[in-house]
């Protein structure tokens, strides 16, 4: 009990200290007292007082960190020392170096506004104030502007007498209507579209259709949102009104605020590069986003490429993101189906004690992972966020392939062996990202790890040292962390020799608690569910996208029979002798309660079936038979070989179908392919809803030659000027049948001609359902005979025939 007693003593200084305002003071002596509660709890888990030592340190941390952050910003001081002017000043500032920006770039018409307005703002703004040392920084942006801008009148004036004499056809639409925007799939150097790169227009209308999300408009990002204004007279304000705060913010919300009042010298990367290390979550429950802004930070300062400051606008001509004092923010993410245009506004909740009520970092100044979070939360609803996963966060961030890999120590299948070399040779390499989420804890496991349940954490790294297999984490949420093996407070694992591979002192990591731990891979398979992998594009060479809709009309609501009119696509892989194709299969998301309870569980089934549709679920038997989610993402590997086929067929699926549904299906691959949709040949098409055997017209087989010719007849004329017509019959029947059906030629149009076949069955007869494809179809008559297996098995079917050619369809019995 003496770690507990003494905490309690170095808690009374604490809140003393507090009580008298010296700040400093108080939070050095409440994370001693977080420290101490944290050696109780792993020397005496289990004792009595555990769950409220867990409760004292949550608190007594929560504390330390608000008066930081009240340290930190200096809020009372900004709020009242930082008036309008200096913000006007910021402004000035702001508009001239977008000019300079502008002129650089050529785009004269738009420097010459943002000098005019630059000079404008600083003459109306040095006429209200006195300080001789403002007046003299205005007074010098507005000579700058003005002698530029004299310089650009007369030559965009030059300009402008040209495109009247040679007529100016260089006009680009500004509003985002489908027909006049270029509309692209997107690509890269690294990646090359394998296909049209333009969208049809069908695709068009399902990317249109799923902007709206949440009842608002998020539409896709084009090049012409690269020339977005972010100068406005009077502070930016989204039209989308503000974010709707959750319970946990309402509680303590005071205010909205801009940054200028909570900051003393806002910026939105305080150092040269982004810092994983500053990310704070606080009491948004987004622990798989920032999670993601916590890997994609580390990926971005250590391998020097923008992933995550490249989303952000507006940003200077070195591509870095700028402050913006007119408070607007443009944000691209990757939501359904392609990259999309997020507007926001730069207020943010504040508390009592001006402190953020969303997720900020502990680098002074710094707005990235605010705007970012905010941006994010606006798509999802408001800060009241339902939950999501880091597979669909990251992959909204970066555009990188997500990929789930649960942990099933109890599964045959599962392979922690391959899963930890994966991560251990790919992670450095920068070809992926990886986030890991714990399970659902008991309180007893809760309390004795450390960890939270159900919780995102980050990975930083992955080492292997002798035979100990051991992963670097953060918690987003900054400090409560792992006491299990190599905790800091594990005195029999951290040997000398592995303290200095790893560059750690668990004795200093014990005085600060950040939420960084390293923990080893049996214990990540023990308490933790699932690794979220998200793939570097960049690791193939080819990509290709279709966007569709499936209607919840089409088909059956279960594919166990029938898979005729699930969506099917041709995968065309050329002169492959080796390599990988991977298909993700993502699935639109627009309502809010869809968010919170995505009841939709989607796959893709891989069948090697030469290039032809596939009818039935399990013939051919798949070859990748892929597992039913309700994930967004649905990621599916085909590798390839010498003896691989060149042709696959991708088929859709979704479990128990209710509802239309809206995707994305996307390829990635390292050597060309084609993916298109299977055409349809069948323009033509009959229905017969009312078939019935009853006790006379159940015949039966063909077996069962006494009563097969009592069954139902249907005849077919098919009418056309060629032989290369296509029919297609299907025959839905109740399940517990087997059915069949037979087509027999009554007679040819072309007297000449001498026929193709003179009777033909479906083969196989199967349970519920059939199907019946007839190529090279020549005009004549041919009837149909629907049957069931056995004789008097009365019940009810529907037989439909499909044509390329016009058709009519009659019943003879």
């Amino acid at each position: 009990m003496s770690y507990a007693k003494d905490a309690i003593t170095i808690s009374k200084r604490a809140v003393e200290y507090d009580t008298n305002g010296q700040s400093r003071a108080a939070i050095y002596f409440y994370k001693q007292a977080v420290r101490l509660l944290d050696l109780a709890l792993s020397e005496e888990p289990n004792h009595i007082d555990a769950k409220s030592w867990i409760i004292k340190s949550h608190e007594y941390e929560n504390r330390a960190q608000l008066l930081q952050y009240q340290v930190d910003s200096e809020a009372t001081r900004l709020t009242s020392g930082l008036n309008k002017y200096v913000v006007q000043l910021k402004q000035c500032h702001f508009l001239l170096k977008q000019a300079l920006d502008a002129d650089e770039a050529s785009l004269y018409e738009t420097a010459l506004e943002l000098y005019t307005r630059a000079v404008d703002l600083a003459i109306s703004t040095k006429k209200e104030i006195s300080d001789a040392e403002m007046v003299t920084k205005l007074k010098n942006i507005a000579c700058q502007a003005l002698e530029r801008a004299e310089k650009l009148k007369q030559h965009v004036s030059q300009i402008s007498v040209s495109n009247q004499n040679i007529g100016d056809t260089r006009k680009v639409s500004e509003n985002h209507d489908c027909s006049t925007s270029k509309f692209h799939r997107g690509n890269s150097i690294q990646l090359k579209v394998s296909g049209n790169e333009t969208y049809s227009e069908e695709e068009k209308k399902v990317l249109m259709k799923t902007s709206w999300i949440n009842n608002n408009e998020f539409v896709p990002f084009m090049f012409i949102d690269l020339k977005e204004k972010f100068q406005y007279s009077i502070p930016f304000t989204d039209k989308d009104g503000l974010l709707i705060l959750s319970p946990n913010q309402k509680q303590h919300f005071v205010r909205w605020a801009r940054p200028h009042e909570f900051c003393s010298d806002p910026k939105i990367i305080a150092d040269k590069d982004v810092n994983y290390l500053a990310v704070k979550q606080t009491i948004v429950s987004d622990c798989s986003f920032v999670a993601s802004l916590i890997v994609a930070a580390q990926y971005e300062r250590r391998f020097s490429r923008r992933i995550v400051t490249s989303i952000l606008f507006p940003k200077k001509r070195n591509l870095e993101p700028v402050y913006n004092p007119f408070g607007k923010y443009m944000i691209k993410l990757h939501i359904n189906g392609i990259s999309r245009k997020v507007v926001i506004d730069d207020q943010f909740p504040l508390g009592k004690n001006n402190e953020l009520l969303c997720s900020y970092s502990t680098n002074k100044n710094e707005l990235w992972i605010s705007l970012l979070e905010k941006a994010y939360m606006k798509i999802a609803g408001g800060y009241n966020f339902p939950g999501s996963n880091s597979n669909t966060d990251l992959h909204a961030l970066t555009g990188w392939i997500p990929e789930r890999s649960a942990i099933r120590a109890d599964d045959v299948l599962f392979n922690g062996d391959a899963l930890f070399n994966i991560l251990l040779t790919r992670l450095h390499k920068g070809d992926v990202l990886v986030t890991v989420a714990t399970r659902d804890l008991s309180s007893s496991d809760e309390n004795k790890t450390g960890l939270v349940p159900t919780h995102a954490y980050a990975v930083l790294d992955v080492r292997k040292i002798k035979n100990y297999r051991l992963l670097k984490l953060k918690n987003p949420w900054s400090h409560i962390r792992w006491r299990g093996n190599f905790s800091e407070l594990d005195l029999v694992h951290w040997t000398d020799e592995i303290k200095t591979a790893l560059d750690y002192d668990p004795h200093c990591a014990q005085a600060f608690d950040n939420g960084i731990f390293w923990i080893d891979f049996d214990s990540i398979v023990r308490y933790f569910d699932v690794f979220y992998m998200n793939w570097n594009p960049e690791l193939f060479t080819h990509t290709f996208c279709i966007h569709e809709s499936w209607s919840a009309g089409m088909g059956p609501i279960k594919d166990n029979y029938n898979i005729s009119e699930n969506p099917q696509y041709c995968l065309d892989v050329q002169n492959a002798k080796s390599g990988v194709v991977w298909i993700l299969l993502s699935r639109h998301i627009t309502e809010l309660d869809d968010f919170k309870n995505n009841r939709e569980y989607i796959t893709v089934v891989v069948y090697k079936n030469n290039g032809k549709k596939v009818y039935y679920p399990c013939d051919p038997e798949p070859f990748i038979d892929g597992i039913r989610i309700n994930s967004p993402h649905y990621l599916c590997k085909i590798i390839l070989t010498e003896t691989s086929p060149r042709y696959f067929t991708l088929v859709v699926s979704q479990y128990e179908k209710m509802n239309t549904i809206y995707y994305t299906l996307r390829a990635y691959s390292t050597c060309p392919f084609t993916l298109n949709k299977f055409p349809n040949f069948y323009k033509y098409v009959e229905k017969i809803t009312d078939g019935q055997w009853n006790s006379s017209t159940a015949g039966g087989c063909r077996n069962h030659l006494s009563t097969y010719d009592n069954n139902p007849i249907y005849q077919i004329n098919l009418t056309s000027n060629h032989d290369d017509n296509y029919l297609l019959l299907d025959l839905k029947g109740p399940k517990q049948y087997q059915l069949g059906l037979e087509v027999t030629i009554v007679k040819i149009f072309d007297e000449m001609a001498t026929a193709k076949f003179k009777r033909i069955s479906s083969g196989d007869y199967r349970p519920g359902f059939v199907v019946m494809e007839i190529n090279e179809a020549q005009p004549g008559l041919y009837n149909i005979i629907p049957s069931t297996y056995h004789p008097y098995q009365e019940g009810p079917f529907i037989l439909t025939v499909k044509s390329s050619s016009p058709i009519t369809v009659s019943k003879i019995r």
